[in-house]
């Protein structure tokens, strides 16, 4: 979708004749929708200073993301310009020219989220089996993680995913699955600690919330109280005065099913949800597994373009041919149009949940894009304190959003005021989510996806979260003291922070023998046990389990010739800088200092 827009769409209107001065903000008219490409062509700049300004302002976008009209007009303000937005017929609603491609009305796409045992599963059943007519009933049994419904001639999609979890590492790999997120809560139970959770990823993600008042059969359900609840939450529903939709029901009862199915759709109204059709088929993959007859089974949700059977599709760094796609009563379909879920058989390996895919021209292609991937991956870094002192340093941040966990909840207002406290004209800071107990995999999927730092009070990390924050570069800092924390936070802001850095260890190597080296000293002849040692390396000599020296490699080699890395299984010969006194049995382990992200 690189293609000009129409003149009507490009033209600057300053209301000025050709050769006038131009006043000092000019005015451009915008459409609804727009590319990346087509505005940065607009307003006379590089696209990628337009992707930087959105990575600016929190958006990731590619050349050829379509913009919606208040994103594109914050943009263009950012380079002097004002918006004013496009005049669009009534015919012209239903299907806006944005480059190749035409905007259509697409089904809304629902994410059910909330505490566990409030009844998150049994309303997605409720809501399936009410729209399944009874001799359709039996056909259910292919599970493929999202669903269609219809509700008075209209479509509305579900995924029906683990939790917040999965719907934030969609949202960390840069897509934006869900536009309506269903917050679920028992009237007899009341907003309880995964209720926040849910809350907090879903606010991170900006997307529309209703809430789903459950369980209002029970004889000790106090719907004002939990309403209460939510107010302190900044849930402010419509009957208190707010703007959030609160739908009372019973998933055991089946009662207010159609009620909240008519307020989705009367959300998804005023979202006015739109996609392009005819371009080639982008979209998510929900959930994947593999099946041992089968192979790689993906649950997509298309996003735009029209997926179908024969076309080559790369998801991240995976590849393959769509061989076969069916619904989730298991029927085969023939296509899949956007906010349409189906399961696909062809990848030739699983993907993971989150996974953005596209669909190529051939096999030529895919290769290629799945290379790029693969080095995009290898290059990106997540936010840290240390980079945010840098940029601050250049001038460039402008939010920092902290993840705050917390050993007792006592702890966490003084702190969250204390950080918030820091904010000012130039850099605000964000308390996103807070919490008490371990840091887990689900704070580093929201710092993923909100480029967040984690922050953690006297409290440390589940292994889990360990592996997936240095997997994924996610910047984990721990204090037990409140003003070092608030120190270190305010040193970033002000660009002062300095590097942290910590120790790597690379490899270990056993000496097996020591040659005389004339003048130049020792050489010790090593077998490398594990890893790997490198020219630069800086090397600890350990005899009996004790630390007797350090220093630094002046020369290894294998043989006779110089060479920059040993990998474990070779033998090598190491000499030291300022140190000779090896023994056979001594152990060398070589190390090199990294910076902390």
């Amino acid at each position: 979708m690189t293609n000009k827009p129409e003149n009507d769409h490009n033209q600057v209107d300053n209301g000025l004749k050709p050769g006038a001065s131009q006043p000092a903000y000019q005015q451009i008219t915008l459409p609804p929708i727009i590319t990346v490409k087509q505005l940065a062509d607009m307003i006379n700049v590089s696209p990628i200073e337009v992707i930087k300004q959105l990575m600016r302002n929190g958006i990731m976008a590619n050349i050829n993301q379509a913009l919606e009209y208040e994103v594109a007009s914050g943009v263009v303000s950012d380079f002097g310009f004002t918006a004013k937005r496009q005049r669009t017929s009534a015919a012209a609603k239903q299907a806006v020219t944005a480059g190749a491609g035409k905007l259509h009305t697409r089904p809304p796409v629902i994410t059910i989220m909330g505490h566990v045992d409030h009844g998150k599963t049994s309303l997605l059943d409720a809501i399936r089996k009410s729209n399944v007519a009874d001799g359709e009933a039996g056909a259910i049994t292919q599970h493929i993680g999202a669903y269609q419904v219809e509700m008075k001639g209209r479509k509305i999609t579900f995924l029906d995913t683990p939790g917040h979890e999965a719907f934030t590492a969609m949202r960390a790999r840069g897509a934006r699955a869900t536009d309506i997120a269903v917050l679920v809560v028992a009237a007899d139970d009341g907003v309880m600690p995964q209720t926040i959770e849910a809350l907090d990823h879903a606010k991170a993600a900006g997307v529309s919330i209703v809430v789903a008042l459950n369980k209002i059969d029970k004889p000790g359900a106090n719907p004002d109280k939990v309403k209460q609840q939510l107010a302190d939450q900044g849930i402010l529903i419509e009957e208190w005065g707010g703007d959030i939709i609160c739908v009372p029901v019973s998933a055991k009862k089946k009662l207010g099913i159609d009620d909240l199915l008519e307020n989705l759709l009367l959300v998804a109204d005023i979202l006015e949800l739109k996609a392009e059709w005819d371009c080639p088929a982008e979209g998510i993959v929900i959930e994947a597994r593999l099946d041992k007859s089968r192979g790689s089974i993906a649950t997509v949700l298309v996003q735009k373009g029209v997926l179908k059977p024969g076309d080559n599709i790369v998801a991240g760094v995976i590849g393959g041919k769509v061989k076969a796609m069916f619904n989730d009563t298991g029927k085969n379909i023939r296509k899949a149009e956007p906010a349409t879920p189906a399961g696909i058989l062809g990848l030739n390996s699983v993907p993971a949940a989150g996974e953005v895919f596209q669909v190529v021209a051939d096999e030529k292609e895919a290769r290629a894009l799945i290379e790029k991937n693969k080095e995009e991956r290898a290059a990106t870094k997540g936010v840290s304190l240390t980079s945010i002192a840098s940029q601050t340093a250049a001038g460039e941040t402008k939010d920092l959003n902290i993840i705050l966990k917390t050993d007792v909840h006592g702890s966490i207002e003084p702190i969250k005021d204390s950080l918030e406290h820091l904010s000012d004209e130039k850099t605000r800071v964000k308390v996103i989510h807070t919490g008490t107990g371990s840091i887990t995999e689900s704070d580093i999927l929201l710092a993923l996806a909100s480029k967040a730092v984690v922050v953690g009070f006297n409290s440390k990390p589940e292994p889990g979260a360990s592996r997936m924050a240095e997997l994924e570069n996610i910047n984990i800092r721990q204090y037990s003291v409140i003003y070092k924390l608030v120190e270190d936070v305010e040193k970033a802001l002000q660009g002062l922070l300095e590097p942290e850095y910590a120790e790597v260890v690379i490899g270990q190597a056993e000496i097996k023998a020591v040659f005389e080296a004339g003048k130049r000293g020792k050489i010790a002849g090593c077998l490398l046990r594990e890893g790997k040692a490198t020219r630069d390396s800086q090397v600890r000599v350990l005899r009996a389990n004790k630390t007797i020296a350090e220093s630094r490699v002046s020369s290894l080699k294998r043989f006779k010739d110089d060479v920059k890395e040993v990998a474990a299984g070779m033998e090598c010969g190491v000499k030291l800088d300022s140190f000779n006194d090896f023994q056979i049995g001594d152990i060398l382990q070589f190390f090199r200092q990294e910076q902390v992200i």
